[in-house]
């Protein structure tokens, strides 16, 4: 079993920048709405994007906690489809992933 502490700390690190930014869309979907209908048309086009930054935001804080949650019972690093080890270069760019570079094509 591999030493993770720099994978562990790095995508702490990031889920902690996730959960800020998360937490600030929620704040700016709940502002209040203009009255001026020209406004709220605008702003309902900012909303939208801001729920799809959510989304995708959510999706990775997912993918971090799983990869955190295969540090703490030992399974980080092997791939969950074939369970052959992940490349390193391919952990240290994408520290969250669960497949290999053959089945993650």
């Amino acid at each position: 079993m591999s030493d993770w502490t720099e994978a562990k700390a790095q995508l702490e690190a990031r889920r902690a920048e996730l959960a800020e930014e998360l937490q600030d869309i929620e704040h700016r979907l709940d502002d209040e709405k203009p009255k001026d209908w020209e406004d709220q048309a605008s702003e309902r086009q900012g909303d939208e994007v801001l729920e799809a930054l959510g989304t995708h935001d959510l999706s990775e804080l997912r993918q971090i906690d799983a990869a955190l949650a295969r540090i703490e019972d030992g399974s980080y690093g092997d791939c969950v489809k074939c369970g052959e080890e992940i490349a390193p270069k391919r952990l240290a760019a994408l520290p969250a992933t669960p497949l290999c570079v053959k089945c993650a094509a």
